[in-house]
Order: structure tokens, then sequence, then C-alpha cells
């Protein structure tokens, strides 16, 4: 790596971390209902729980809370899909956007309501400023407050003993929408104004371009309809243009909970490469710091409402240590060059800038690449389709890893902690004693809980790769044959399942199989490991917490983070092994033929 690199690494640590302590404490205050912010949004709470009829001192049990969280997120996908649907007759649609098709309508209903924001739709010429707006950037705000209060509840599920509940569904996704979701994203939306992001409901415009544009242009009949020869190919002649058409929009205020809610969802088809988007380097680094600010956060607000600040560390340690390794990984696989293009006489000794902003570059690029596929982000400011096939290797065994590396918002540290339990477990095992965590007997049930939780992702990929793969449908999609168009799938069906949304942009995905079989590895992926979470905080919440002993297994050193970083490489992500070796580790080994 680069010496730029490196620093552009080392300040990136150092700053994520000085954020994450002050909000981790803040994130803990409002969800034990205390601090000054309840105070002053006290009388805004109360009106919306009056309006809605909720109690908040009524608590639930794990299933009453998962099922509200289901009906949230239901409801939350409705009203995605129906504006999609009848955005034609609707207001704030200047560019008179058709109605979405309904295989497209409902995949990105999904998507958003499961916090993947996969797009098969390019966003500035297929949805209107409300669909934007009242859909996406507001479900953008809902899902990540989904992901915080399940891991919320899991957290007090290890706080408390004998409890048969774990906090009240509606009251949690309220303060943490109220008090810390909306002011960080609207003081983020001013940052990236500032910036030169835009933030409007004018009409597209046309500009007068410097370059005139020269490109082929179908020949029409009389009827307006595409002239052909004997071979059916079309026929066109030469036309030139300098007139460009730039989109407008409300892009700022999507943007900023796009990254801060580890969302995705661009409001352009180039996503953060986008300058209306992403317009400087200083704006790619606040995106890439936002994606991990509440992740880092959430570990430490885990440490302070279970007593244990060093639970916290420990958990953050293990994430940061793996963050490291990776990210080092991408830059520099991306800063080798492609030696195929070498042996042609291509220059690169500046690295392999295929698919890349030059206004980012390498280091920002592979950063940015491995900071929203380790979180379920899916924002991207580089293609992932032009990296190297080791370069592009990172990204998807970043995801197979269970996005549990700060991972998204709530659900990286729920993740990570159900591998914490499977950790104690296999430790449990090999001294012979009853598994403990932070003072919780793990037994059949939460192992039960934790085996669906972990199995579930692995097989949605996996089935849903191997299903695309035998059908024409699925093949069909593919741009380029070979080891690297099953990358192609291999990576949709992670991203899906993974709730991650990138993607390498070679497959053509918004078909109707691809919409539909997306969206089912994406709703999946999402609620069958909300639901088994859910229950496994309500078997810990229930039982007695027992009184450390000379035989407990302490979980805040170095061995633990040690246990906990092999568990998660381990038992996560080998399941995807002969699936990489027949994608990416093929495709490398195919740019050194042998002679």
């Amino acid at each position: 790596m680069t010496i730029h690199a490196w620093l552009l690494l080392g300040v990136y640590l150092a700053l994520l971390l000085l954020a994450a302590k002050p909000l981790g404490s803040y994130i803990a205050a409002v969800m034990e209902g205390r601090g000054l912010a309840l105070r002053f949004g006290g009388g805004i709470e109360s009106l919306l729980y009056r309006l809605c009829g909720v109690r908040r001192d009524e608590e639930m049990g794990w299933l009453h809370y998962a099922l509200a969280i289901l009906l949230f997120n239901v409801l939350g996908a409705l009203a995605v899909y129906t504006l999609q649907r009848l955005q034609l007759w609707l207001p704030l649609n200047p560019q008179g956007m058709a109605n979405v098709s309904p295989d497209s309508s409902f995949n990105s209903a999904v998507s958003f309501a499961t916090n993947t924001n996969w797009q098969g739709y390019s966003g500035e010429s297929t949805m209107s400023y409300l669909t934007q707006m009242l859909g996406l950037t507001v479900q953008n705000f809902f899902s990540a407050a989904t992901g915080i209060v399940v891991v919320i509840a899991l957290i007090r599920s290890f706080a408390r003993h004998t409890a048969r509940t774990i906090g009240n569904a509606w009251v949690d996704l309220t303060r943490i929408t109220l008090y810390v979701l909306l002011p960080i994203a609207l003081v983020y939306a001013l940052f990236l104004v500032s910036q030169g992001a835009i933030q409007n409901f004018d009409p597209y415009k046309d500009v007068t371009t410097l370059q005139v544009t020269e490109y082929d242009n179908p020949k029409l009949d009389a009827a307006g309809q595409p002239l052909k020869d004997d071979k059916g190919v079309a026929i066109t002649e030469p036309a030139t243009t300098q007139t460009q058409t730039l989109p407008m929009g409300p892009v700022a205020s999507q943007e900023a909970i796009k990254t801060l809610g580890t969302n995705g969802g661009g409001f352009f088809n180039a996503n953060s490469a986008h300058p209306y988007e992403n317009p400087t380097p200083l704006s790619n680094f606040i995106q890439m710091l936002s994606i991990f600010l509440i992740p880092a956060a959430l570990c430490l607000t885990f440490g302070r409402m279970v007593g244990d600040m060093r639970q916290g560390w420990a958990v953050l340690a293990a994430m940061t240590l793996m963050f490291v390794v990776v990210a080092i990984a991408a830059i520099s696989f991306e800063q080798q060059g492609n030696p195929l293009l070498a042996n042609l006489g291509v220059d690169m000794a500046a690295g392999n800038m295929e698919g890349k902003e030059t206004r980012f570059g390498i280091a920002e690029s592979g950063l940015f690449a491995t900071i929203t596929t380790l979180a379920s982000c899916g924002a991207v400011n580089a293609m992932h389709d032009s990296f190297t096939p080791l370069g592009g290797f990172v990204p998807l065994w970043d995801m197979m890893l269970g996005e549990v590396v700060f991972g998204g918002v709530g659900t990286g540290l729920y993740g990570m902690l159900v591998f914490a339990v499977m950790a104690v477990f296999i430790a449990g095992l090999m001294i012979g004693r009853t598994p403990e965590y932070l003072g919780k007997k793990i037994e059949a049930h939460e192992i039960k809980m934790v085996s669906i939780t972990i199995l579930v992702t692995p097989f949605l990929v996996l089935a849903g790769t191997a299903i695309a793969v035998m059908t024409t449908d699925g093949i069909a999609g593919i741009a380029n044959p070979g080891a690297h168009g099953f990358s192609e799938i291999l990576y949709a069906f992670t991203s899906a399942a993974n709730n991650n949304g990138s993607a390498f942009a070679g497959l053509s995905a918004n078909t109707p199989f691809y919409n539909g079989l997306l969206a089912v590895a994406m709703w999946f992926g999402r609620f069958g490991v909300i639901v088994p979470v859910l229950a496994l905080a309500g078997g810990l919440a229930a039982k007695k917490r027992i009184t450390a002993s000379a035989g407990t297994m302490p979980t805040h050193g170095p061995l633990f983070v040690v246990l906990l970083i092999g568990t998660v490489v381990l038992v996560g992500a080998l399941n995807y092994v002969p699936a990489l070796a027949l994608g990416p580790v093929v495709e490398h080994l195919m740019l050194y033929p042998a002679h």
C-alpha cells in the first residue's frame, strides 16, 4: 500500500473511534429513557403515542415484539409498492415518470423495507421525486431503526434477568428515529449541500456541453419505427449533439440517511460515484465515516447497557482487527493492477483505475468498497464489477462474513453477539464446562436459535445461486460468461440475502425472474434472522444471572477477541469456499495463463 493509503486508513480509524464513544453513550441514554433529548422531544413523542394508541409503559415479550416489527415493515413495504405503482398520477413528478412495473415495484419495496436497497433500476429515469422522498427516503429511516431496536432488545436480554419482556417495539422505533437518526441526518444533509450535493424540486435541466458528442442514431420509417436491413439489424446514421440533460431532485436528504442508516440506495444510478451525491473527496470521506459510525457506537452502547464497558470494547476490537485486514487486502489488490493489461503494454504503475472516479482514486475506492460491504450498506463510489478478481473477491468475502464486522446499523452487532454466543459454546465444549456469556447459561434453546440465525443466509445465497445458474432466465442475465458471470450471480444473491444491496453491475437483474427471486432472498435474509434473534433475546432475558466464578471464561480480553474472530471466519465464511473457488479464485488464476 502507498503512504497515502496508510494515512487514509489511520485517520479514518482514529476519527471513527473518537466519534463512536460519545454517540454510543448518547444512544444508551435515549434507549434507557433518560437524557436531555427526551426532555426536549418528550411532547412530540407523547403526541405520537396518543395518535397511534401506544402505551409507552407496556412492554412486550419477544413474540409480541417480533410481530410488531414484522407488521411495521410489511406496512412500509406496501406503502413503497403503492407509491411506485401510482406515481404517474401523483404530484412531484415533473418529468412525468411512468408507473413502475409490478415486479420491479415488488423488488424495490422489499429491498427498502429490509435495509437492502438493491436497485435493479436507474433512479433518475424511473422514480418521481415523491417516490424517492416519501417512499425510499422515509423507508431508509424506518429500516435503519428496525435494525437498531432489534439489537437493543437483545442487549436488554443480557442486562435483565428473570424477565418476561424485552421492551416496547413502538417506543423503541420512535425514540431511535426521533432522537438519533433524524437530527444526525439533518445536519449531515446540510453538510452535503455545502459540498455541492443538490436539494431541489426543479425539472431536469438541458445544458450545452463544451464538447460535441458523436453517436449513431437509428433511422425511422414513416410510422416512427426503426428501419432494419435484410438481416434484421437496425439501420443507423451518424449524429451529433451538444446538449446534455442533468437530473435534479431532493438528493442530499436521501443521501444522508442512505449512508448513516447503512441503506445504500442512491438517488442516481451511479450512486456515490455521482457528483451530485458525492461531490468532493471530503464528502466521500464523511460518507465512509457515516457508514460505520452508528455500528461502532452501538458496540459501546452494548457495554454501557450491560454495565461492563470492557464487553463493548472487546467486540469493537474484534470488528476493527478484521476490518483492517480486509481493507489492506482490497486496496493492495487494486494497486497491483491487472497483469493482462500490463502484458499488452498498458501502464499499470498507478494500479487498476478501471471503474473508479479519478477524483477519489484507488485507495478511497478500495476503502469505500470494503466499508460498504462489511456494513449492510451497498452504496458504491466505484464499480465492483471492474475490480481485479481478488479485488472483487474482498467485497464478496466481506458480505459472506455475515456483515458482522461493524455491519449494518444494529444488524452488525446482533450478528456479532450471535457469534459471541457460539464462541463461548465452542469454548465450553473444549474445556468441559457449561458455556456462559455475560452471566447467562448458554443451553439448547440458545444454540438452536444461533444455528438458525447463522445458517439462514448461506442457505439463501447458495440455493438462490444454484437456481439461477440452472435456469434459462437466470443465465440470460449474465453479461460476462465463464467464472466472472458466475461471480456476478453469486455476488447478487450474497448481496441480497445479507441485505447489502451493492452489485457487480454486470448482471441484468431487472427482470421478473431476478426481481422475484432476489426479493425472496432479501426478505428472509432479514426477517429469517431477526425472528430467531428476538427468540434468543426472549430466552436470555428469562434466565437467572449466574455469578462469575474461577471457571468462568472472561469475555473481555484478547483471548476472547481471537476466539470471536476465529468463530466468525471459520463458522461464518467457510460455508462459501466451494462457491468462491468457482468464481473469483478461478478468474484470478486465469490472469496468469500457462505459457
